[in-house]
């Protein structure tokens, strides 16, 4: 036992902690746990090298769980299986003509048509209408100006079409189909089928006017919404 008066015997060895006050030899001081810091001269625990995995649980033990307010990993597909679809999302499929429009309903196409019918054909039935009273008011010079009355009626009626053959193949749209919001297109590509088209498209008409005007009535059951010129000049009408 050594001497209790002898200095030597009462300091603790090179590299470790002095107790502090109130403090018994080898007890950790306040707010420290017990070998959480290693002594001076000592050395820490040994880490994982570069490169190496971390511990992994003895058999029978459950593996580490995420900590509070962490998502578990997520199972990943195997090699070759497709990734799982979003939640809530169904896959929609939209049947598009003509550059994207949806195909114009009849009633549509009848509207645009009888607008653009009283707003051309009003002019020609009025001089119509006048140039017939003039003829048969039996006076040489009225049914001369009659006459002349049926001419510009004629020449209105004539133009206004060309111009709305003109509008519907460069632009797809009459003032009728303009206001209803309607155009007339390819049914290939989508897109104007130009001023002469336009115009025999105009002259193929004459065939929906046969058994009492059926080829007008065509798109009410017809899978694209065609009438009989729409299938001659292979055009569409499409919803802008």
């Amino acid at each position: 036992m050594g001497n209790p008066y002898d200095p030597y015997g009462q300091q603790p060895g090179y590299g470790q902690q002095q107790p502090g006050y109130g403090q018994q030899p080898g007890q950790p001081g306040y707010g420290q746990q017990p070998g959480q810091q290693p002594g001076y001269g000592q050395q820490p625990p040994a880490q994982p090298g570069y490169g190496q995995p971390p511990a992994q649980p003895g058999y029978g033990q459950p593996p580490a769980q995420p900590g509070y307010g962490q998502q578990p990993p997520s199972a990943q597909p195997g090699y070759g299986a497709p990734p799982p679809a979003a939640p809530g999302y169904q896959e929609v499929h939209h049947h598009h003509y003509g550059g994207g429009g949806q195909l114009a309903e009849w009633g549509s196409r009848a509207g645009g048509y009888i607008i653009d019918y009283l707003i051309f054909m009003a002019p020609f039935w009025v001089l119509y209408f006048i140039g017939g009273l003039l003829a048969s008011s039996g006076s040489g010079g009225a049914a001369a100006i009659g006459i002349l009355f049926y001419l510009i009626g004629f020449a209105l009626m004539i133009g206004a079409g060309l111009w709305i053959c003109y509008q519907e193949g460069t632009t797809g749209q009459s003032i009728g189909k303009r206001q209803l919001g309607i155009r007339l297109v390819s049914a290939q590509t989508g897109q104007p089928i130009g001023f002469g088209m336009a115009i025999a498209r105009k002259f193929a008409h004459i065939a929906d006017s046969f058994l009492c005007y059926i080829g007008f009535l065509w798109p009410l059951w017809d899978e694209r919404k065609q009438t009989f010129a729409d299938k001659i000049c292979s055009t569409i009408v499409v919803r802008t």
